[in-house]
């Protein structure tokens, strides 16, 4: 090695170990030493001896921890330690700093300037410090270690927020309700509570949504995605909450009752749909022809009166209805089964409304009556023929 290259690095092992003091006078000969005072024995792992601070060498002494410097101006930079003032403030957003080189690498948020380069992935780093903990995401280090439960982290703040679920903390508070959150990114989410942001949209058919976790669960409808499964029974839901709602179906547990006849439901949304037999309320409308109907699904099946579909088919005749339960209706005409049974003759049918039909003949009911002449009849079909008299058809 040349005499300036060792002196060039001789220069910049001195700059990085402040308390080395190289020996300049012996730049000529083959040897190299940091002559520190003689009763320094640690080493550095360079040609140079690690010396004890010295007056001599750092004749500024601050008074309230004795760290010793060798300039003042480092003295009263770090006299601010203590007395916690920060001369040096943000222009932009007011932000205040002890040192000046901390203002210099705050302006980067500001600026979105980027001054160090990771050499191994191109990622660029405010500063130093943040190179550093950006290394360990190569490396796999994980410095930080929970105390509690001994999960790892790359980064030390990681660790204290991973903390507050130990603890319970919730030190981050929103300044419209007061509401706390453990992590200011539960609070970024929070405020859009608030403010009625959606910033996440589906791909797929627009649709937007106030959290990334709605948009990541409103993805299945598209994907057909159903990741949770009932170990009994094998079925596959979207969401966790409606396999839960499911379980109860294996119970056969019914927590939730009607109030006016005490029959029992399985689920909540089910019981709220039976009131509406006692209440007579029609929430569910056709934009086409105006009729209310009590359930959503009464609904869709009436709309296809409207379109003419009929998805479901008989397997026996090929015959096509708009609803389900029709075709359940019509396939006892070929099962010959009648389920429904007069108490007071014993004759049987297939559906229940052929059954109450019949009931008349017993009771001798006249539910349909004339609305020009008051006259009562137990059918229907003798009430048109009777209006006849009256229209001279």
């Amino acid at each position: 090695m040349s005499t300036r290259a060792v002196a060039e690095w001789l220069n910049v092992h001195y700059r990085t170990k402040r308390r080395h003091v190289p020996d300049r006078a012996s730049l000529g000969c083959s040897g190299w030493a940091c002559q520190g005072p003689a009763s320094s024995s640690r080493q550095c792992g360079s040609p140079w001896t690690i010396g004890s601070t010295s007056c001599e060498e750092d004749p500024f002494s601050c008074g309230n921890c004795g760290k010793r410097f060798r300039r003042k101006p480092d003295l009263v930079s770090h006299m601010r330690v203590h007395t916690g003032e920060k001369p040096f403030s943000c222009g932009t957003c007011g932000k205040c700093f002890a040192h000046k080189k901390s203002l210099t690498v705050h302006m980067r948020v500001h600026t979105g300037e980027k001054g160090i380069t990771c050499s191994t992935c191109g990622r660029n780093c405010l500063n130093k410090s943040h190179l550093v903990d950006h290394m360990r995401t190569h490396a796999g280090e994980k410095a930080f270690s929970c105390g509690t439960c001994g999960k790892g982290f790359t980064h030390k703040k990681s660790l204290t927020a991973h903390m507050r679920f130990h603890t319970g903390e919730k030190t981050i508070s929103c300044g419209i309700c007061g509401k706390n959150c453990l992590f200011k990114s539960q609070l970024v989410d929070h405020m859009r509570s608030h403010t009625g942001e959606k910033p996440f949209s589906c791909g797929t058919c627009g649709k937007s949504f106030t959290y990334k976790k709605s948009l990541n669960i409103h993805m299945r409808i598209h994907t057909g995605e159903k990741p949770f499964s009932c170990e009994i029974c094998g079925k596959r839901f979207t969401h966790k909450k409606s396999l839960t709602a499911h379980m109860i179906i294996h119970t056969d547990e019914k927590p939730f009752s009607c109030g006016t006849c005490g029959k029992r439901f399985t689920h909540k949304k089910t019981l709220s749909a039976h009131m509406r037999f006692h209440t007579g309320e029609k929430t569910f409308s056709c934009g086409t022809c105006g009729r209310n109907w009590l359930y959503k699904s009464h609904l869709v099946t009436h709309m296809r009166t409207h379109t003419g579909e009929k998805p479901f088919s008989c397997a026996t005749c090929g015959k096509c209805f708009a609803g389900k339960h029709l075709l359940h209706f019509h396939m006892k005409t070929h099962t010959g089964e009648n389920s429904f049974s007069c108490g007071t003759c014993g004759k049987c049918f297939p559906f229940r409304s052929f059954l109450l039909h019949h009931m008349k003949s017993h009771t001798r009911e006249k539910s349909f009556s004339c609305g020009i002449c008051g006259k009562s009849f137990t059918k229907k079909y003798l009430l048109t023929s009777h209006i006849r008299i009256h229209t001279c058809e």
